[in-house]
């Protein structure tokens, strides 16, 4: 009596990605097959990611990351590009909004950067700055993994003007969600007349990206935020990029990130 194989377990592809791109669409656009019969493929268990057999229609997988083989076959991989957007403020940093917001992946289509591109992390819907966007998962991981502790510098228009006390609660940490954030960079820059109080200007830095961070902590010292923008990633600036401009990040700007983190990775770690 012939024996019923069990089919495999679907592969794992990239958590990188928050959504990943359709096997089938993945297919079709390396010239494999037309979607159609890309879908046969994979109901026929000949496609394969990172070495594991995948014959479930919804699978995603990054283009970049993982190892896409068809008929045994790699698929070409797509070049490696990593992009640097000043994000208006009025867009999600997602790649789709169920609310139907405007995002970030509309700039680039607007802009005609094709591609399958996803944001390194999160800017609010009602700030604007530095947000990075790339296709390379391995890249967005190291940016992202919290052990890197990658800064993140801001400036904070808040309502009333911080004093010396609550600058302090800000750097040591303030309790969100029962846990308090980590130290952080926290300094007046100036100070101005608002239409019925006045507001500061506050640079902030940190090394931790909970939802809604900065925010969160000058509600809870009393000083509501007015306008936020991120002006720095690691050692990249905003310098004099404009709202909704989108640029190359640089090999050297690149490798800067790289460094940074690696360095302090092995100063935590005694290496």
């Amino acid at each position: 009596m012939e024996s019923k194989r069990r089919p495999k377990t679907p592969a794992k592809t990239s958590s990188t990605s928050p959504e990943g791109v359709r096997l089938q669409k993945l297919i079709s656009e390396a010239g494999v097959a037309s979607r159609r019969a890309a879908e046969r493929l994979i109901l026929d268990g000949r496609v394969m990611v990172n070495g594991r057999a995948v014959r479930e229609l919804g699978t995603r997988a990054d283009p970049v990351s993982d190892d896409i083989r068809v008929d045994g076959r790699r698929l070409p991989k797509p070049e490696r590009r990593h992009l640097l957007m000043y994000k208006p403020r009025g867009y999600v940093s997602t790649r789709s909004d169920p609310e139907g917001r405007p995002t970030v992946i509309e700039l680039l289509e607007r802009a005609k950067i094709r591609g399958y591109f996803y944001p390194v992390g999160r800017l609010d819907y009602d700030s604007d700055g530095l947000l990075i966007l790339t296709n390379d998962g391995t890249f967005a991981e190291r940016l992202m993994h919290p052990r890197y502790q990658l800064e993140r510098a801001y400036e904070a228009r808040v309502r009333g003007v911080p004093d010396q006390k609550a600058i302090e609660r800000l750097r040591k940490g303030v309790p969100l969600d029962g846990q308090r954030t980590q130290p952080a960079g926290v300094s007046v820059l100036r100070v101005m007349e608002g239409k019925s109080t006045p507001q500061a200007v506050v640079d902030v830095v940190l090394k931790e990206g909970r939802n809604r961070q900065v925010r969160r902590m000058f509600e809870a010292v009393g000083h509501p935020v007015l306008r936020l923008t991120r002006v720095r990633i690691g050692t990249i600036r905003i310098g004099d990029l404009r709202p909704g401009d989108i640029r190359e990040l640089s090999p050297r700007e690149i490798q800067s990130l790289v460094k940074t983190k690696d360095a302090r990775l092995k100063t935590k770690e005694g290496l």
